[in-house]
């Protein structure tokens, strides 16, 4: 529990899960120190992301940071995140990560401004209902058993990868089930090549570098265009399918409407296929990969693991109807993305003139706000660098609002987030009923933020395993 003190005419309030508001409380405001002229703090964010983001709370519950030239305020409390998450009209989806992003996904769920957004979720999220949710997963086990088919006994696989393919192979059948599989492999490489520049781009301190004609920068133009091509192109095919709809995402994007005859522009649809695709391969990639890190590194939490699937699946793949009776394999999910939350950071932009945390600023004043910091706090988690799945056993107080924040939070939460961890509690089971992945002990595996954060390299040895039988 965050046990910091605001001051508010006088009177002491004490913090809590349930604390008062703070625009009407004063909370610490400071600075990052070490700002360079020009750069501001643009090579701690591209060289060591996360080991700044971690320094920052013993400067202030809001610190000044230095994007470039220009100053933003990174959120350390979870109560003041919390408060940015829930009000979307003063804080609305904007920043230099936003703003980059946009580039890529248009104005999809996750970048457009709120005006846009309530009308865009109330027509998508129909797809997303948990009856929905239940279809798409009888489709997973398939995608799954499809990458695990090639492992064999002794095989070092590189787990970031088969986890992409994952994902990949998941999304590629959730969203566009009738394109042929080498125009998916195709995309997935346009999708890992963009992520590569993304995050080079928004942290690049200087506008002209991005338009740059470098190798780097070439790249990524050609992989970005390369990729709304494919999309475009489905979209025409789909609406002239004879044999529409295919039951998949893309199809109930084409048909949603909200009754009144309201229906989702052409360009509305490719900014959501964009959206949907490369959130839905990179946050379960990235998820899976580190779980599997973790527990190669946790054998005993690992045995446990294998405990629980041989019971709930007796050696068979996992289906929908067994993600209520993995506990355990839920708890670990839970407990890597406190860790290695899929997105560490994000920024807002104030609307208007707006309090936060006892403070005023003035309209377009970027806001970020960062799951790594919040989760990472000791009065909230102790031993916070320990992975622990039972501090989310039954029963276990739930940590303040604003503290656990992997999907984002308020009117702007991920509209995939169920989808996403029933995605990884079948891949994970499955996985964990067949093998048991041991780390390569010389290997140093190293966080990597992409926008999404990934581990740099991750060899593990595939040991095939019988289940045992309780």
């Amino acid at each position: 529990m965050n046990r910091r003190t605001y001051m508010d005419g006088g009177k002491a309030h004490h913090r809590s899960g349930t604390a008062a508001a703070l625009p009407q409380a004063v909370c610490t405001l400071g600075t990052a120190p070490h700002r360079l002229p020009v750069l501001g703090h643009a090579l701690a964010l591209r060289n060591s992301p996360l080991e700044f983001l971690a320094s920052l709370p013993k400067h202030g519950d809001l610190v000044a940071i230095g994007l470039g030239p220009s100053t933003a305020y990174v959120t350390c409390d979870p109560e003041l995140s919390h408060l940015v998450l829930r009000d979307s009209t003063a804080f609305d989806k904007g920043g230099p990560l936003i703003e980059q992003a946009a580039k890529i996904l248009g104005d999809g769920l996750a970048t457009c401004p709120r005006q846009a957004h309530r009308r865009q979720r109330r027509l998508i999220q129909p797809a997303f209902v948990a009856e929905r949710i239940a279809e798409y997963a009888q489709a997973m086990p398939s995608s799954i058993a499809a990458v695990m088919g090639s492992w064999r006994d002794g095989q070092v696989i590189d787990a970031l990868q088969a986890m992409t393919d994952i994902a990949s192979r998941v999304t590629a059948h959730t969203i566009f089930s009738a394109v042929p599989e080498r125009t998916m492999d195709e995309f997935g490489e346009c999708i890992t090549i963009t992520f590569d520049g993304f995050y080079k781009q928004m942290t690049s301190p200087l506008p002209f570098l991005k338009r740059l004609p470098t190798p780097a920068n070439k790249r990524y133009m050609q992989a970005r265009s390369r990729m709304d091509q494919i999309v475009s192109d489905t979209i025409t095919q789909y609406r002239n399918s004879k044999n529409a709809p295919h039951g998949d995402l893309l199809s109930m994007l084409l048909a949603a409407h909200d009754g009144q005859g309201d229906t989702l522009s052409e360009q509305e649809v490719h900014d959501q296929v964009i959206t949907f695709f490369i959130g839905g391969i990179e946050t379960a990639a990235s998820l899976l990969a580190w779980a599997l890190h973790l527990l190669g590194r946790h054998p005993h939490i690992r045995q446990r693991l294998h405990s629980e699937v041989d019971e709930v699946l007796d050696g068979n793949p996992a289906s929908w109807d067994d993600i209520p009776r993995l506990g355990l394999t839920t708890r670990i999910l839970t407990e890597t993305m406190r860790l290695y939350p899929p997105g560490p950071l994000f920024t807002r932009v104030t609307t208007a003139e707006t309090e936060l945390g006892g403070h005023t600023f003035p309209a377009g004043t970027d806001i970020v706000y960062s799951a790594y910091i919040v989760h990472h706090l000791p009065e909230i988690y102790p031993s916070p660098h320990l992975f622990d799945p039972d501090r989310w056993l039954p029963g276990t107080p739930p940590p303040p609002r604003g503290a656990y924040i992997p999907f984002g939070g308020g009117a702007r939460k991920c509209i995939g987030d169920s989808f996403a961890m029933a995605e990884a509690t079948l891949a994970l089971s499955t996985i964990a009923a067949r093998f048991d992945l041991e780390p390569d002990p010389r290997v140093l595996v190293k966080p990597m933020v992409r926008t999404t954060l990934r581990p740099d390299l991750l060899p593990m040895r595939l040991h095939a395993r019988t289940p045992r039988r309780p």
